[in-house]
């Protein structure tokens, strides 16, 4: 049974805000490889960090709403922490999505 997630990840960017598009696109590819079900991608810019852990003082913020099995989320996960731009990563899990209209009596 797959649920949905919701992927909040913070990019470390800095001397790459040119390539900001691709790196979004071959994360998202990352998500379809493993088996996820990409529904939405919402870029939301960069921000800056209130503390400045490892010398970033600015991320690019994008969140990722998929769907994909619950044993995914723990491989994603370790995948990603491998990536050198990924500098933060939240995944949560979300409601049922029931699309279906209500029906009128």
């Amino acid at each position: 049974m797959k649920n949905r997630y919701e992927c909040l990840m913070a990019l470390d960017t800095k001397g790459q805000e040119d390539s900001v598009k691709e790196i979004v696109d071959r994360l998202e590819a990352e998500f379809t490889k493993e088996g996820a079900t990409i529904e939405q991608v919402q870029k939301m810019d960069k921000r800056q960090l209130a503390y400045a852990p490892r010398n970033v003082e600015s991320a690019y913020y994008v969140n990722f709403v998929f769907e994909a099995d619950p044993s995914l989320i723990a491989k994603l996960r370790g995948k990603f922490k491998l990536d050198p731009l990924v500098f933060l990563q939240h995944y949560q899990q979300l409601p049922v999505n029931n699309s279906k209209p209500a029906r009128k009596e």
